[in-house]
């Protein structure tokens, strides 16, 4: 865990959940992804209201990961980066921030991590507001990690107050029919995903299916061919089985190959 010099171990974040997350990405020695994970960064800020410090450029973070991870001997990882208010005498728009990341090594960021089991959950859902897209505190995930460890799952289905899709616990959810990727819409619920983005996008420019962000009712899982779970904080996991339904990973994994070799 690294930290910033300021770093209190009573802040925000401990005391209110006060914080936002951002994983940045490194791939063979590299920062990928840097300007949209940093631009995801500043939005999830300014969404939560906190007091941007004007050394928050694309170039200090690019050099904070350089010096402390890259340099470090990291040569593929997720780091996952969590900005807190500190405690002052300020008003909360106007309090310091201060940072913490920890360092998540793995063999490709691109590539698949695992494939899961998964079910999903009734007994919560989640809201579709304006913080529904970024990573906050959330009690649901936690509720939700705790179902599946006790039911020996590796995910589960998030559904909002519609009783439609939003998410699962770490990342988005695709669904692939025929030539169609389906996953919900932002405003069901779901993640913003520099990592998502990227892999649809290059998806729809290689014409390896079309992409439909939609509403999907839990049902719908059923009917697919396969499933994948895109997380930022994990990475890309193909989904083996729901409930009674079995799932292939073929025609996700070709598409992952032709995306991280691309």
């Amino acid at each position: 865990m690294y930290s910033s010099n300021n770093f209190q171990a009573i802040n925000h974040a401990f005391l209110n959940g006060d914080s936002v997350k951002v994983t940045f990405f490194i791939r063979n020695g590299a920062l990928i992804l840097a300007e949209e994970c940093y631009f995801f960064l500043m939005a999830s800020m300014r969404k939560m209201r906190m007091n941007i410090p004007l050394s928050y450029t694309l170039e200090y973070f690019q050099n904070l990961f350089t010096n402390e991870v890259i340099e470090k001997g990291h040569q593929n990882a997720f780091v996952q980066f969590m900005v807190y208010r500190t405690i002052d005498d300020l008003p909360l728009q106007k309090s310091k921030v201060d940072f913490v990341f920890d360092i998540q090594p793995c063999q490709d960021v691109l590539g698949l991590q695992k494939t899961v089991e998964m079910d999903m959950i009734k007994e919560i859902n989640l809201n579709t507001n304006l913080l529904s897209n970024i990573r906050t505190h959330c009690p649901e995930n936690l509720y939700a990690q705790i179902y599946a460890q006790e039911n020996d799952l590796q995910d589960l289905i998030l559904l909002n107050p519609n009783k439609r899709i939003a998410r699962s616990i770490y990342g988005n959810i695709l669904l692939l029919q025929d030539k169609y990727i389906r996953l919900p819409k932002q405003s069901e619920g779901a993640y913003i995903s520099p990592l998502m983005e990227h892999f649809i996008t290059f998806v729809h420019k290689s014409n390896l299916a079309f992409v439909e962000p939609t509403e999907i009712t839990g049902f719908e899982t059923q009917k697919a061919d396969e499933i994948l779970v895109i997380s930022d904080e994990i990475g890309l996991c193909t989904v083996s089985k729901i409930r009674n339904k079995t799932f292939g990973n073929e025609r996700f994994t070709d598409m992952i190959t032709q995306w991280k070799n691309g």
